[in-house]
């Protein structure tokens, strides 16, 4: 391959990476719905786009490193704190008990339906037990299942890969040495020191970064640097002593960092969630283009019967024994019965593991990708066609209508929550003194707990099931500074109410990217309005606007919120409403309770 031929294969596999990544953020579906069709398209397509070709030995390692990366991210957003009761039975079960029955089930199948040799079926077996953040993910941020089933789903997405990778790496060892026929046995010494080797590399990751993150106290971008450069040197070195034990010493390190006090870790990690996003688009994009047209026709029908086999009977298997005497609800342990697609670490090893066998002579190893590749797609259409409307029927979704979080407890505030309420959104509201959180709680709005705000500006935290933070207090400067902390703790906008002008608060005037309302609407000036006696109304799109109200927010059709700003107005649709605030009564001065 030319220099030109590869520069034009380097940059042709970017550019499909990240263009495929905003056309499924577009689409509102999982990235990997688009990324691997068009990886397969542009390898069938062109000669360029061929990792094998561009990196060629140097592929399977790299491959290896960059879901290393991938899973440490994914540690850090695992909270050990919720991590307790039923859902802790739950997860040890699934990543214990469930991938040995999986394994086994899917041994089966595949004997059954594709005809190939045991050793082949054993590794693909093993391969298919994996699951992934990268998946699972965006299916219950689309889904928004309860609280306990979305963390059961993350905690076993995350930690099941490479429970998988390291078993799927013995198995690897155990079929070179000995063909994985019937009577070799499974070398559970060896997996043991897999598993010893994973571990000591976590711990050593560990100290590595508390000295570069607690005792340098590097700052954002050292530390992220930091980061990620101890865990590729560990997962590297781990890789070398037995294969993809740095896949473990990775989610291990990520959930120390994630939960050990004293970690001085940067609040916002732009640059490493940048670097895994681009990570997964390119590794998608490059196996998928390394599976041929002529390779997956064959097994087409085959791997259609194991997706069927797999979502319709293993899966709930494995659910139903792995909550089974737990705390969780009829239609939380169906949900979980009904949500385990593939993902990169299943297309990682098969492309790994394949190439390697077909080079050692074993018979039907070409086969083990296009399996792999057709059960990774199929499983992802399926339950991402299926998880909104199966979570509805069983009653464990959360509404797909907005979620907003009012910050504050003014009587403006809770008015404000009210007509929100009205509009037929889900309103949650949140206040510090006690005073204000029994007057939300008379209003018969929900009030979260009073140590929320606490606990999500440790960045490895969520607010879970909230679209979107409305900062409201009093306080300028808290408003202004809470709306960057919270930032990488919502999946959904902050915005604050503006400061009034000639503010004697600091932090308040410098940005007003984030705040809300047009027309000179500052805090001072909506709460005067307030208790003057304006009020907040809600008219549908059809009905005239009064001239003397301020538009702030537009309620969508579909349910979503979208809030009026300095810089750009929500323009209302067919289907929406429109929240205004009046104007004040004349001579009135209502300063409610």
């Amino acid at each position: 391959m030319s220099t030109d031929d590869i520069l034009l294969g380097v940059g042709l596999t970017v550019t499909l990476a990240v263009g495929s990544q905003i056309l499924a953020h577009r689409l509102r579906i999982p990235a990997l719905v688009v990324l691997l069709p068009v990886g397969f398209t542009a390898g069938a397509l062109t000669d360029v786009v061929d990792p094998d070709e561009l990196l060629g030995p140097a592929f399977p390692p790299l491959v290896s490193l960059a879901v290393a990366v991938i899973l440490y991210d994914a540690g850090l957003a695992l909270d050990l704190r919720h991590l307790r009761g039923g859902t802790r039975r739950a997860v040890t079960r699934l990543i214990t008990f469930g991938p040995l029955i999986t394994w086994g089930a899917t041994l089966a199948l595949v004997l059954l339906l594709l005809g190939v040799p045991f050793a082949v079926a054993a590794m693909v077996g093993v391969i298919l037990v994996v699951s992934g953040p990268t998946v699972v993910g965006p299916l219950l941020d689309y889904v928004r299942p309860t609280g306990r089933v979305r963390r059961i789903l993350i905690w076993e997405g995350s930690l099941i890969d490479p429970v998988g990778a390291v078993t799927g790496a013995l198995v690897f060892q155990c079929i070179l040495a000995g063909g994985f026929q019937l009577g070799h046995g499974f070398r559970f010494g060896g997996f043991v020191l897999n598993v010893a080797v994973g571990l000591a590399g976590g711990a050593v990751a560990t100290a590595l970064l508390w000295f570069a993150l607690r005792t340098l106290r590097l700052g954002e971008t050292l530390g992220t640097l930091a980061q990620f450069a101890v865990v590729i040197a560990v997962s590297a070195g781990c890789d070398v002593v037995f294969d993809d034990t740095g896949l473990l010493a990775a989610i291990v390190v990520g959930i120390a960092v994630a939960n050990l006090p004293g970690f001085d870790l940067p609040t916002r990690r732009p640059f490493l969630e940048t670097l895994v996003q681009l990570i997964i688009g390119l590794l998608f994009v490059s196996i998928s283009a390394t599976v041929s047209p002529a390779s997956v026709l064959p097994v087409l029908l085959p791997c259609l019967g194991l997706v069927a086999g797999l979502v319709l009977v293993v899966r709930p298997l494995v659910a139903w024994f792995c909550t089974v005497r737990t705390d969780l609800a009829r239609g939380e342990r169906a949900f979980v019965g009904w949500m385990a697609p593939r993902g990169i670490v299943a297309a990682s090893t098969a492309a790994t593991f394949s190439a390697s066998l077909v080079d050692s002579g074993l018979d039907g190893a070409d086969e083990i990708l296009p399996i792999t590749f057709l059960v990774i797609v199929g499983t992802v259409l399926v339950y991402a066609l299926t998880a909104a409307p199966v979570a509805a029927a069983l009653r464990v979704g959360g509404s797909a209508r907005a979620r907003p979080l009012l910050v504050g407890g003014e009587p403006w505030v809770i008015d404000l929550g009210r007509t929100l309420g009205s509009a037929g959104l889900d309103v949650l509201m949140w206040a510090g003194p006690e005073r204000q959180r029994e007057r939300i709680v008379r209003a018969g709005l929900s009030l979260a707990p009073r140590e929320l705000l606490a606990t999500v500006a440790a960045p490895e935290v969520r607010l879970e099931n909230v679209t979107e933070v409305l900062l409201l207090t009093e306080d300028d400067d808290f408003n202004a500074l809470a709306s960057i902390m919270l930032r990488d703790s919502v999946d959904g906008p902050v915005h604050r109410i503006g400061a009034p002008e000639g503010t004697s608060a600091t932090l308040a005037s410098y940005s007003d990217d984030d705040v809300l309302f047009g027309g000179g609407l500052s805090r001072r000036e909506v709460t005067a309005r307030h208790a003057r006696g304006a009020r907040f109304v809600v008219l549908p799109r059809t009905e005239v606007m009064p001239a003397d109200h301020d538009p702030l927010f537009v309620v969508r059709a579909d349910g979503r919120l979208e809030p009026s700003a300095p810089a750009r107005e929500a323009t209302p649709r067919a289907g929406d409403a429109v929240v205004l605030l009046g104007p004040a009564e004349a001579g009135a001065d209502r300063t409610g309770g």
